[in-house]
């Protein structure tokens, strides 16, 4: 291990020595915080008391037989699923990220927006187009058979895109942007400066790499890779359509087709536990990685320029990734699309749906936004344990999926509902209508508490940056919590901010379950119309909304790259 990594890790440990502790103070300030902190604790938490509620209101036979028949295989499953989408998005998503940021050569500047596509797609819409390019009818098993001279399908096999292998394929090269994103963004805005200084004691590349940054890195891969498992805990479509029986199918099978709530509560009970293992994994990869330097953003890498046969394998690696997680997907969108709008016209009504679509998932980033900064300001705001005790339980809400979540909304927010029908009556003589279920503020409360991990995750990795002694500094000058806040560490993390932001709009647009079963009545999305397509097996006539919910995708992901466009240019050694 080189010097200049052991001095990045002493030197926080030296500046909160060397800075004083104010002396406490009773402020407003952080007292509204902490009220703000329990509402939202109590609102991400009733969900979960919800659940265990209806799981205790069982009946007493369902949990034998969940234990004995269902729970173990389901949960193996589960286990191989996560173990092997985790090391694929690892070693997809940082590979990605060293390539586009330690070397240089032509198509690296798209590469670096292109590996952010996949984000834009959801994994269902993902899996259900490769079920139908790979299925031994499909056209890429018929143009084999074609070009073999093989007649017959069974002649012709294939490993079967229906299977757990598939599944971690398909599910790793959708979601391995969570780690390229904050991973790309440590190697372009942190390391370069430690990198360099090991290149100049002499160290070889893949030395440099190994011993010096992913080190420097594990913090940004433990969040990435951490999100990355819970979306993959979280899905229900793509692992339904390809035969996987995960805990998440298993809670739709127990809840729909056996019509048992309270089994399916049970069942989602033992996924939060494993998810509560995700979270204490992820806290254990970013232990003792705190980030030190100046007010001022570090110097970047220099990269290694590439050339000839090089430039050409960098270039194909990186579109790798690329073409099995957007391109290939949204060819295929595009080609349905354009048959369906060619047969029967542009479906009606899609235009709203997106609207609807728009306005709800907006209004949640919003929420989300503001609340992620302020909850990873925590710490910096009241006493650290209470801060970091919000942050962890703000990341509670992305252990459900989004069905059960709804869930567990319903009997609150009915009971909300209610409470303030009953003191409008008493007050006004007038009962007003049903703000949280009917009128869509069940749907955006839903996404606040389903996402609300991700705004946080990016907030906190940004706070982190920030050396305290510039919170001390500001402290000195006169200035309150809320004012070091605002005017020292958001200017600072306003990209963080921004960037957890998009992360969650794209991750609102598309959720299907939550939207599903909490959108007000005769209201429609984008998510829930390719849905209504899929069940009654039109889905090519789904195709247009499956289209615009990626495009919808792509606008975030392209702005993020547009603000990021500084880091793209090379800066000197």
């Amino acid at each position: 291990m080189s010097a200049a990594v052991e001095l990045a890790r002493s030197q926080p440990e030296i500046a909160s020595e060397a800075a004083p502790r104010a002396a406490p103070r009773l402020r407003i300030a952080p007292m509204a915080w902490a009220a703000g902190a329990l509402a939202l604790a109590a609102l991400i938490l009733s969900p979960v008391a919800s659940l265990a509620l209806t799981a205790a209101g069982g009946s007493s036979d369902v949990w034998p037989h969940l234990l004995a028949h269902v729970l173990p295989q389901a949960t193996i499953t589960t286990a191989l699923l996560l173990g092997g989408v985790g090391l694929l998005v690892v070693m997809l998503g940082v590979g990605s990220a060293w390539l586009v940021s330690a070397y240089e050569f032509r198509g690296r500047r798209f590469l670096e927006i292109g590996l952010l596509l996949p984000l834009a797609v959801p994994t269902y819409i993902v899996a259900f187009a490769y079920l139908d390019l790979l299925h031994p009818i499909g056209p890429v098993q018929s143009t084999l058979r074609e070009l073999l001279g093989v007649a017959r399908p069974k002649d012709l096999l294939l490993p079967e895109v229906r299977s757990l292998p598939g599944c971690i394929l398909l599910l790793g090269f959708v979601l391995y942007p969570y780690v390229y994103l904050p991973t790309r963004a440590l190697f372009v805005m942190q390391a370069g400066t430690l990198i360099e200084a090991a290149r100049i004691l002499g160290r070889s590349p893949t030395a440099v790499f190994v011993h010096v940054a992913l080190p420097l890195a594990r913090p940004a891969i433990a969040l990435g890779t951490s999100l990355a498992l819970m979306e993959t805990l979280n899905d229900i479509g793509a692992a339904e359509f390809l035969g996987v029986r995960t805990l998440t199918v298993q809670v739709y099978a127990t809840w729909i087709n056996r019509s048992d709530l309270p089994g399916a509560a049970q069942i989602a009970l033992v996924m939060l536990a494993m998810v509560l293992l995700l979270l204490a994994a992820e806290r254990w990869g970013r232990r003792g990685r705190g980030y030190a330097g100046t007010a001022q953003r570090q110097r970047g890498m220099a990269r290694h320029r590439l050339s000839g046969a090089s430039a050409a394998a960098a270039l194909c690696l990186g579109l790798f990734p690329i073409a099995i997680g957007f391109l290939i997907p949204a060819a295929y969108l595009v080609h349905s699309a354009i048959a369906r709008v060619t047969r029967l016209g542009f479906p009606r009504g899609v235009i709203a749906e997106a609207g609807n679509t728009l306005l709800y998932a907006g209004l949640a980033t919003l929420l989300a936004a503001a609340c992620g900064f302020l909850v990873a300001a925590g710490p910096r705001l009241v006493a650290r344990r209470f801060g970091q005790g919000l942050i962890r339980i703000a990341a509670l809400g992305y252990a459900l999926p989004g069905a059960i979540l709804a869930i567990g909304l319903l009997g609150p927010l009915a009971l909300a509902d209610a409470s303030l029908s009953r003191i409008m009556t008493a007050l006004f003589g007038v009962a007003p209508a049903l703000i949280g279920v009917g009128a869509g503020g069940a749907l955006v409360i839903a996404y606040l508490v389903r996402f609300l991990a991700v705004g946080v995750g990016a907030c906190e990795a940004g706070l982190a940056k920030v050396p305290s002694s510039l919170g001390e500094a500001g402290r000195m000058l006169g200035r309150g919590p809320v004012g070091t806040l605002m005017r020292v560490h958001l200017p600072m993390t306003w990209p963080a901010v921004l960037s957890g932001a998009l992360l969650v709009f794209v991750d609102c647009v598309k959720e299907l379950p939550a939207t599903l079963l909490l959108r007000p009545l005769n209201v429609e999305t984008l998510a829930t119309h390719l849905y209504g397509e899929a069940v009654r097996g039109t889905y090519e006539d789904g195709a247009v909304a499956a289209l615009l919910i990626v495009v919808v995708g792509l606008i975030p992901v392209a702005l993020l790259m547009r603000l990021g466009s500084a880091d793209n240019a090379p800066r000197g050694g």
